[in-house]
């Protein structure tokens, strides 16, 4: 089923695309998961594990109405609201663009969830030094290693990307270059020239019709659809080679609700069926798994447009401005709408 979202979005004014497009690419570990180690979940159980949440507020943000009058004109603008259970954690010209939960696994193990507000953010993808391999693809500015000058007044978060393109969990494409090729019946990360950006099964659900497609970044076979939690979540080596062999790793996961909102969640020890749960549990419809295992998995968010980056995942290794120092692996930046 493929879930409507709203259109009546502002295209960002200070990103441009120009001649060559910004090329996409795969951020992560292997392609098999190897058990070990023991679980409440059996490999091919699909029981949602328990999942508590909890909310933290780390912005205070209230509600504000402005009535400014000037001769025979009367405006009133009226900011988003905090919505009960979320904490927020970035405020742009409209009010909350991204906000946050945190739902505790059964060992007392946060998985953080954020949620980034449709109609407030757009989304960039950016290849890494060293994967995908660009071939003889040319890089536009905004979409290399390194944050790009135009994205940095914008820049309210950055996560991580997928696997590695050697773990073989799909492809890729930027500005209409195919870098790996895609594969129907994967998820996909869709970006469109706007910066429009939605979760979706790659010749199913998305592209939507005529969509002008920027970039697709594809992992594995989605791990919700149509608000199901997948069959095989909990068939753990079926979601990635772990380091060490043990099945609880740094994880993390993107999905999509039905209002159109991307939902970020990740943890540091984590299962594919703990992150599917949280997911579910924050609204998600379809979600795909990004990356897993130490030193890959990132979220980082600033409070406003262009602020200092702050680490958002407790126990994550890469520092908070890593996408702006540069980075090896794919990722995503997260900008404001003006």
């Amino acid at each position: 089923m493929k879930w409507p979202r709203p259109r009546n979005r502002m295209r960002r004014a200070a990103l441009v695309v120009t001649g060559v497009a910004a090329l996409l690419a795969g951020c992560s570990s292997g392609s098999q998961l190897a058990t070990g180690g023991a679980s409440r979940h059996s490999p091919g159980s699909s029981a949602l594990p328990s999942i508590i949440a909890t909310t933290t507020s780390t912005v205070p943000l209230t509600t504000t109405t402005t009535t400014s009058t000037v001769p025979l004109t009367t405006t009133t603008t009226t900011t988003t609201p905090q919505q009960p259970g979320w904490a927020t954690l970035s405020v742009g010209p409209h009010g909350i663009a991204i906000d946050e939960r945190t739902y505790v696994q059964a060992d007392g193990t946060p998985v953080v969830v954020t949620r980034f507000l449709a109609n407030h953010v757009d989304f960039n993808f950016h290849v890494g030094s060293q994967d995908p391999p660009s071939g003889r693809a040319v890089i536009g500015p905004d979409s290399g290693p390194v944050v790009g000058a135009a994205e940095r007044p914008l820049l309210l978060a950055c996560f991580n990307g997928g696997f590695k393109v050697a773990a073989d969990a799909g492809g890729t494409e930027s500005g209409g270059t195919v870098l790996v090729p895609l594969r129907v019946g994967l998820a996909s990360l869709v970006i469109d020239a706007a910066g429009y950006a939605q979760v979706g099964v790659w010749g199913s659900t998305v592209p939507t019709p005529g969509e002008a497609v920027a970039s697709v970044r594809q992992n594995l076979p989605p791990l919700v659809l149509n608000g199901q939690l997948s069959s095989n979540a909990g068939n753990w080596p079926a979601w990635g080679a772990t380091l060490g062999g043990i099945p609880r790793v740094p994880r993390s996961a993107l999905g999509e609700d039905a209002s159109g909102n991307l939902l970020y969640a990740a943890a540091m020890a984590s299962l594919p069926i703990d992150l599917g749960a949280a997911l579910m549990s924050a609204g998600a419809m379809t979600a795909m798994e990004l990356d897993i295992n130490p030193g890959t998995v990132q979220l980082d968010t600033a409070a406003t447009p262009g602020a200092p980056l702050v680490a958002r995942i407790p126990g994550q290794t890469r520092p908070a401005d890593q996408c702006q120092a540069g980075w090896v692996r794919d990722f995503i930046t997260v900008l404001s709408i003006g």
